[in-house]
């Protein structure tokens, strides 16, 4: 191994820890809040955490034995299964992104009607297309043979089998990539600049208004009418941010690794195993930061987090009795009730 493959190495060694973290803490809001459970951005959530977690789990341990033992890591039929389950995995958690990026446009664009709009049961369907589709690729290409390990990406992945195939490759690569990158691509852009230009109306009429009233109350102080300019500032910049980390983290994990699958289908061009091997890094990345662009900086999520926590605290303060886990139980109702 050299010195750049050591990095490779404790990269993917680092977003496999947090991604199994970070992941299973979304998992366990599900578990705990019946709420996030009722709701309808929970069914993708969950479905786009599981992916992540047997990504986790899966493949990018088995990569990580690829860069380091510099060879196929596993038997023949193990590593056709690994790569099965990463082209039917990519494919899922992208079309999840786009499932999630459609829920805040009705929610954001069309509130009123959300409801109706955006159903339990719609939910359920568009989570059920998203494993057929990336069935119907992953089934393909195992079907005609086109999962192996590759060394240029040091894992369990798509690979043409021979050169006679190669038409065939060419066309099943090009449309899965389609279907799958660069439609996710262009729901999330549609779905989230509009998203922006909501919210941006929003802010306007909110800073006409406070306009309005500092005008009116020429007796306020000078500090005061600045931190609600400044607040003004803030709030117009928060809504650009949120949305350049959804498309951004997207393009940035995703991008180099779809153009590089892309390239190498002519003939002529060759792949440095080293830009093989990071970009595939960056597709893994995204599996770790999913859980902080769609969950765990909520609101709603970290008080999930904390009272699973203060749960957990008041158990080992109090040890199990008669007398203590009535009062638990009582608490917790009391708590449900409130909530």
């Amino acid at each position: 191994m050299d010195f750049a493959e050591v990095l490779f190495a404790l990269l993917i060694v680092a977003v496999a820890v947090v991604s199994l973290l970070s992941n299973l803490l979304v998992l366990l809001c599900f578990v705990h809040s019946a709420e996030i459970r009722r709701q309808v951005p929970g069914v993708f959530t969950m479905n786009l955490s599981l992916c992540n977690i047997l990504i986790t789990v899966l493949n990018m341990p088995t990569t990580l034995a690829g860069v380091v033992r510099d060879r196929q890591p596993l038997g023949d039929c193990l590593c056709r299964a690994v790569s099965f389950l990463e082209t039917f995995l990519t494919a899922n958690t992208m079309l999840s992104m786009a499932a999630l990026s459609i829920d805040r446009w009705i929610a954001v664009v069309f509130p009123l009607s959300y409801s109706t709009k955006m159903r339990y049961k719609d939910a359920v369907i568009m989570v059920c297309y998203s494993w057929l589709h990336s069935l119907t690729f992953s089934l393909t290409a195992l079907l005609f043979s086109w999962v192996d390990y590759s060394h240029v990406y040091a894992s369990c992945t798509l690979k043409l089998s021979g050169e006679d195939d190669r038409v065939k490759f060419t066309v099943f690569t090009v449309v899965f990539h389609a279907t799958s990158f660069m439609l996710s691509l262009l729901i999330l852009c549609f779905t989230y600049l509009k998203v922006l230009k909501v919210a941006r109306f929003h802010c306007k009429r909110i800073d006409i208004i406070t306009m309005q009233t500092l005008f009116l109350l020429v007796d306020i102080h000078p500090s005061v009418k600045q931190r609600c300019l400044a607040e003004q500032k803030r709030r117009k910049q928060r809504a650009t941010k949120k949305i350049s980390v959804f498309i951004g983290s997207f393009i940035v994990c995703f991008a180099p690794y779809v153009i590089t699958r892309l390239a190498e289908l002519l003939p002529f061009v060759g792949i440095n195993r080293r830009w093989g091997i990071f970009s595939k890094c960056l597709t893994y990345s995204k599996a770790a930061s999913d859980p902080f662009a769609y969950s765990l900086l909520r609101q709603q999520y970290r008080n999930v987090l904390v009272g699973v926590v203060n749960r957990l605290l008041r158990r080992d303060l109090y040890p199990s009795s008669g007398h203590n886990s009535s009062l638990d139980t009582e608490n917790d109702y009391c708590l449900q009730r409130i909530s």
